[in-house]
């Protein structure tokens, strides 16, 4: 045999082209990347410019607008303390008094809860005056007067009168109206621009998480419909939006228009890093009657508790984002009631997870038991089936595998009821990966040493970043993960290898699977960490106790034995599968014949 000395001239233009291939792929992403910098620069340099001009408006219509004329005045009841400011007479602070906000350097809940600060809302309705320059509120100087639970903010423009009227209301509640006397001998617009700049301030301890669950929400269709944005931009020019919020992984600022807002558009922007999570941005018109603005809003600064969302009957309950259809029922109608039975025994967070993990796999205990019997019953047949493998080892593929279905068919084996326990226990993972970092009862609750189980527990700190994976260990999610490494090795006992080449060893992949499941984990809600430790650690003792106590190997041998002899009907499932392979292996007999004759 003539040994390869070195590279052939074929080995070599393929090292050629895939070079070409990568040094391209460079030179376009570092294109793409300088593009994109210079964009974002410019995009910096414009908006400098439009708070330059703002500005500039600003004194043009006030020219007293100057740190010592801005006032403010605040309201106040058990829920909520709210602060005014005179400049565009707008909410500036808003603090939910009944919690706290997570403290990244003491890692604790220790913190004021602000949804409102340092001017990080901003609104004001916007509008042309008869020569064509651009009047907006968040210009103007008001006025406040506080009467009772009341504040009045009034601002002057060319004799025009603005008021500015906020109730605050229990029930995170604050009503807002706006009248105008006089506006329109300055202005012929029938209509006024809505114009609102959140930035979304970091409030859990899972800066990731929350960003994620920080987006647009709405209600329209007479607040019969609802929708979410989390994507760059939001357009919904068609609607008529009832109400427009921001919402946070717990909480949310919502306001409402009466007569609601159209040709609603916004955007919204990541921050990596710092005091704010996201930049949100919308604009959406409110109907003028003779030129005057006279509407009703309402502000809702609210938690995301669901029997409070409920209690307004506007589609609040929306937000809270639990899943869609099916996976949402199993959160409101199962999850969330259970949680709150047994969570009045008394028990901490972190048990009441352990007995709901208990009565979830007693639930779905006669569905484990048909696996784990059809696990046993494949273990039984194995002799059989490497027997014919053995004997048909030259033969065709799909000869082999008539014959290893032939066997499961005699024996009465059904090899899709394994897949039953997977099917039925995807909607339930994906509904607990819902209902942990969204469930406001479990926020700030501790168990051992995770302080949140509504975030990720990081008692292994480590000196370094690791990419998917972040500066730490999760030790809910190590064991979780050691415990389904721990169940694969058990389960995969009866897997049969690959018998063609080039097809995937599912042994190997069943081991991959659980480390990969620790970067999933490490940064998710430690709760739902704890949920699947339990659970497969459930499991194990379930294989344990089947194994030893519940099945009998000799019986079911006698039972495989005791259908063998039975006629077998054959079922329209196996039916369609045999008439598919011998299809196919008529297809591949007149390939070969073909390729002999040629």
């Amino acid at each position: 045999m003539q040994q390869n000395k070195g590279i052939d001239k074929s080995q070599m233009i393929s090292f050629a082209v895939l070079c070409l291939v990568l040094f391209g792929f460079m030179f376009y992403f570092q294109n793409k990347q300088a593009k994109e910098e210079q964009e974002k620069a410019q995009q910096q340099k414009t908006e400098q410019v439009k708070n330059s001009v703002k500005q500039t408006q600003a004194s043009n219509i006030n020219p007293n607008v100057t740190p010592g004329a801005i006032q403010t005045a605040s309201l106040n009841n058990k829920e909520l303390n709210v602060e005014f400011s005179s400049l565009g007479g707008q909410v500036s602070k808003v603090q939910l008094s009944e919690y706290k906000a997570y403290n990244h350097k003491t890692d604790n809940a220790d913190l004021p809860l602000y949804l409102i600060d340092k001017k990080n809302s901003n609104y004001g309705f916007q509008f042309k005056d008869k020569t064509g320059k651009v009047i907006n509120t968040k210009d103007l100087v008001f006025a406040p007067a506080v009467n009772g639970n009341t504040v009045t903010m009034t601002a002057n423009y060319n004799s025009a009168v603005i008021q500015f009227v906020y109730t605050l209301l229990p029930k995170y509640t604050l009503d807002f109206k706006v009248r105008t006397q006089g506006l329109s001998a300055v202005t012929a617009d029938n209509k006024a621009d809505f114009i609102w700049d959140y930035s979304v301030r970091n409030l859990e301890k899972g800066r990731a998480q929350e960003q994620s669950h920080s987006e647009f929400s709405y209600a329209f269709n007479n607040y019969k419909d609802y929708d979410y944005d989390g994507r760059t931009d939001m357009s919904e020019e068609k609607e008529t939006l009832n109400w427009i919020g921001v919402k946070q992984q717990f909480f949310s600022s919502v306001i409402e228009a009466k007569n609601g807002f159209t040709q609603s558009k916004g955007n919204q922007e990541a921050i990596e890093e710092g005091e704010y999570l996201k930049k949100l941005n919308f604009e959406g018109f409110v109907q003028m009657t003779g030129s005057e603005l006279n509407q009703d809003f309402t502000w809702y600064f609210m938690p995301l508790d669901l029997p409070l969302l409920k209690s307004y009957d506007k589609n609040f309950d929306e937000i809270l984002p639990l899943g869609w259809s099916f996976i949402g029922w199993m959160n409101r109608g199962f999850f969330m009631p259970m949680y709150n039975i047994i969570a009045e025994w008394g028990l901490t967070a972190g048990w009441v997870i352990f007995l709901m993990t208990i009565i979830v796999k007693l639930i779905l205990s006669p569905i484990m038991y048909k696996q784990h019997k059809l696990s046993a019953m494949m273990k039984v047949i194995r002799p059989e089936i490497d027997e014919v493998n053995a004997k048909l080892k030259d033969a065709d593929p799909m000869k082999k595998q008539q014959a290893t279905m032939e066997i499961y068919r005699k024996a009465g084996v059904n090899q899709m009821a394994g897949c039953l326990p997977a099917l039925v226990q995807i909607p339930i993972f994906y509904a607990l990966f819902r209902f942990f970092p969204n469930f406001i009862d479990l926020r700030g609750k501790g168990f051992w040493f995770a302080k949140d189980l509504t975030a990720y527990d990081d008692l292994i700190k480590l000196p370094f970043k690791i990419p998917f994976l972040g500066d730490h260990l999760s030790v809910f999610a190590l064991a979780c993960t050691i415990v389904i490494l721990i169940y694969t090795v058990m389960t995969s006992g009866n897997m049969q290898q690959p018998q063609q080449e080039g097809m995937p060893n599912m042994k190997v992949l069943m081991y991959i699977f659980p480390i990969t499941f620790l970067f999933f984990l490490n940064t998710s809600a430690s709760g739902l960490s704890w949920y699947y430790f339990v659970s497969n650690a459930i499991n194990i003792l379930i294989i344990l106790v089947i194994k030893y106590v519940i099945l009998d190997e000799k019986k079911i041998h006698a039972q495989i034995q005791a259908n063998k002899e039975k006629p077998k009907a054959e079922g329209k499932f196996q039916k369609r599968m045999r008439e598919m392979m011998e299809k196919a292996q008529e297809q591949q007999k007149v390939q070969e014949n073909q390729k002999k004759k040629k």
